[in-house]
């Protein structure tokens, strides 16, 4: 039976963030992740995961001015250092809070940019951040994202990110595959986890269309989740979606969609 990881920077977002881990708590999860801890001090966000005896699964390198439209910098070739910056920090938040890997954005494409300069900008920030987070004893992620939602994301789909990671050859580097992102670029959620299962690190999901929660929409998560136990996905999944309404109206979906066959 699959596990979820509540992502609390989209779920239980009708309270304060560190309220949410008490929230995630309460709802049954045993395992949470968010987006970026980095506004609130790690040590605040340690007591909260021992009081509630939550294991933090999974949060993203800086990604740049978010609020700005930021996305991601390891893309850019003109903001290497800003991004190599960030990462003794993510690191240092990753060892206080007892997380295992780190996500790292690529970003928009920059206009103007020769692809081989943005993919060798990529590949040289990706070997530089592998070979820290190595020496840390961290796994480093890079996520596919929908060119829907984010316009000109450099990172698009699964097949360009298994290419990428050949060429970083980093073993600690892996793919978080997220299942809405992958629906809406490309489909063939189910061959394409097994052909990948070996190189994913972490999975999403959410539904399409309009990023709520599975079972709202087109992808047959019932089928998916059994699928994932067939073939041995045994790891955390990641429960980043839009609540319709609010978090707690909207998770029947885990016992409708998720409970094992009779």
């Amino acid at each position: 039976m699959p596990r979820f990881a509540a992502n609390l920077t989209m779920l239980f977002n009708e309270v304060p963030f560190l309220d949410r881990f008490e929230q995630a708590a309460k709802a049954g999860f045993r395992a949470v992740e968010v987006q970026f801890p980095y506004a609130h001090e790690a040590a605040a966000i340690r007591r909260r995961l021992d009081a509630h005896g939550l294991q933090l699964v999974l949060h993203n390198l800086p990604a740049g001015d978010w609020d700005a439209g930021d996305r991601g910098l390891a893309c850019h070739p003109g903001r290497i250092d800003e991004f190599r910056a960030g990462i003794p920090l993510a690191i240092a938040y990753a060892r206080a809070l007892g997380v295992g890997q780190l996500n790292c954005l690529a970003g928009r494409a920059p206009a103007g940019v020769a692809e081989a300069v943005l993919r060798r900008t990529f590949v040289d920030n990706l070997r530089h951040a592998a070979a820290a987070l190595q020496a840390a004893g961290l796994r480093l992620l890079i996520e596919p994202v929908n060119t829907f939602d984010v316009p000109g994301f450099y990172l698009n789909r699964t097949a360009q990110a298994a290419d990428i990671l050949a060429e970083v050859g980093a073993d600690n580097a892996f793919i978080q595959y997220d299942l809405y992102h992958a629906q809406r670029m490309e489909g063939e959620l189910a061959a394409t986890v097994h052909k990948h299962l070996p190189r994913i690190g972490h999975i999403q999901l959410a539904d399409n269309p309009g990023r709520h929660e599975p079972g709202s929409g087109e992808i047959n998560y019932a089928f998916l989740f059994a699928h994932l136990d067939r073939i041995g996905w045994g790891d955390w999944i990641g429960c980043e979606y839009r609540p319709a309404t609010t978090t707690q109206a909207g998770l029947g979906w885990r016992e409708r969609l998720a409970a094992p066959a009779a």
